[in-house]
């Protein structure tokens, strides 16, 4: 069994920038009493044991506690409407961490699965912007960090996930209430980077 996928991501947590759990390794805590964060990952390239999943979205929703290395997660996932019911598996496999690689590092910190759903998904990677709009229970939007007299973006090398290179972003809408958590958080952290994972 093996897979591999690559695309595009982005983040969004209400922690001030910069969000000191992706900075620490999940070693520091939160700003907030506990951490809520919607991970959105566009898959361009990528199979699964052979099944083709290009052109899928899945969106991962959390709730953590403060210091999100005690454990304790709980975890919705949704993935695009689009998706087969073989693909809906297979992806559901690979980000519970079923299927070995990065996301298994992460599968020993979850207590609780909130679900699993195919839902109609809005994910837009203009430039510098990145729109997300899930169903009718998160829509936001992160812009990435541009220095003062810059034309660069801000960037956190040296990260180990879900990319060794982050951009800086901060959110201009922010809305969520899926799967029970519930998060309203404009001008705070978030992050974007290419990804490739294998296994």
């Amino acid at each position: 069994m093996t897979w591999q996928l690559s695309g595009t991501y982005f983040e969004h947590c209400p922690c001030g920038m910069v969000c000191p759990c992706t900075t620490s390794g999940l070693t520091l805590p939160a700003d907030q009493e506990r951490c809520t964060v919607i991970l959105a990952f566009h898959i361009d390239t990528g199979s699964i044991d052979g099944v083709d999943v290009a052109g899928r979205t899945a969106v991962l929703v959390a709730d953590a506690p403060r210091l999100m290395s005690e454990g304790g997660w709980k975890v919705g996932l949704f993935v695009d409407d689009h998706a087969t019911d073989e693909q809906f598996e297979h992806l559901g496999a690979v980000f519970s961490g079923q299927r070995g690689g990065i996301w298994a590092t992460l599968a020993g910190l979850v207590g609780e699965m909130l679900g699993a759903e195919r839902v109609p998904i809005t994910y837009a990677d203009d430039g510098r912007t990145h729109r997300l709009r899930v169903g009718d229970v998160i829509d936001m939007v992160i812009e990435d960090w541009v220095l003062p007299n810059s034309d660069e973006v801000a960037k956190l090398t040296g990260m180990t996930f879900p990319a060794p290179v982050l951009t800086m972003a901060r959110s201009t809408r922010s809305h969520v209430d899926a799967f029970g958590v519930r998060m309203d958080s404009l001008g705070s952290n978030g992050h974007s980077a290419p990804f490739a994972w294998a296994a």
